[in-house]
């Protein structure tokens, strides 16, 4: 009786160190990693941003015309195959939807009162035209509403949806990956965390970067194996060897200079620079000399 309630113990215990270990080891595991690598196999990680010109000839890839990763995204938004849309890259909370298409309106269609009297009344509505925008200005002066020479339709115009910033406008993309040297494959790994949406102030009205939002790698990772023909990385060298985003990103078929490295107290590379009284151009400097060190420090880590 007693060795039956021994070994009834012994193996309770052995069940709750099993459940126990089980649920350590989700814990050492990146739920926002598309391949993740567990905590006691990292021998080596830091975490950097870098910022992709799409517009770069490097990144031409991602910005063919009718085929840009901007676009793709934005239409995946707007027809709800991406749900999650975060306001920054820790990727807690979320905008909605509504606020992201508000984020993509340039600038709002004007609203009028109806025409008075006496009164002198213009008209200022934006029109787009072969991807242009125009604003339009009619002078009602002197016409009576209903008359011969009237145009009802120009006498009050109501508040629109605006117009939207053009794709072409969408040129910039943030990201943020973890760099890991994996102990047990003695290989680093890229692993992408997340990507945001920028429209650069030279195209905003106020001048200030706009952000659409930041999105899950894993989301976008999905987006694009499920829109083959759409998420296309364009070869113009060899078209026959183009390539689904997704592939591309992992063969890292772009080009993003790194703007901050993981710091206590959460610094970009420019702004270190500037509190120490440093002139712009060292920043610039600064990002490729940070490339450097990490490439010398992937080559130093092949001794482990």
């Amino acid at each position: 009786m007693k060795k039956i309630v021994f070994f009834a113990a012994l193996s309770a215990v052995c069940f709750v160190a099993q459940a126990q270990e089980v649920q350590d080891l989700e814990v050492q595991y990146n739920p926002n990693s598309l391949n993740p690598i567990p905590l006691y196999e990292q021998h080596y990680k830091v975490r950097v941003w870098r910022s992709l010109d799409l517009k770069e000839k490097q990144n031409k890839g991602f910005f063919a015309k009718n085929g840009e990763l901007s676009r793709l995204i934005s239409d995946g938004v707007k027809s709800g195959e991406i749900t999650d849309i975060y306001a920054s890259d820790s990727l807690t909370t979320k905008i909605s939807k509504e606020d992201f298409l508000g984020r993509l309106v340039a600038e709002q269609a004007q609203q009028y009162d109806p025409w008075e009297p006496g009164r002198d009344f213009y008209t200022d509505d934006l029109v787009s035209y072969n991807g242009k925008n125009y604003r339009a200005l009619r002078d009602n002066k002197g016409v009576t509403p209903g008359s011969e020479n009237s145009d009802e339709d120009w006498s009050a115009t109501s508040q629109g949806s605006g117009i939207e910033y053009q794709i072409a406008d969408m040129s910039t993309v943030h990201m943020v990956e973890d760099i890991i040297f994996d102990r047990r494959r003695s290989r680093l790994y890229y692993d992408i965390q997340a990507m945001e949406i920028i429209i650069p102030g030279a195209k905003t009205n106020t001048g200030i970067d706009v952000s659409l939002g930041w999105f899950k790698y894993k989301d976008l990772e999905k987006l694009f194996r499920n829109n083959i023909p759409k998420a296309v990385w364009f070869n113009w060298q060899n078209t026959a060897q183009n390539k689904n985003f997704a592939d591309a990103f992992l063969l890292r078929l772009f080009h993003g200079s790194i703007y901050k490295v993981q710091n206590p107290d959460d610094e970009t590379i420019d702004d270190t620079y500037r509190a120490n009284g440093r002139p712009y151009r060292e920043g610039v400097w600064a990002r490729e000399w940070t490339e450097m060190m990490l490439m010398e420090k992937e080559h130093n880590l092949w001794e482990f």
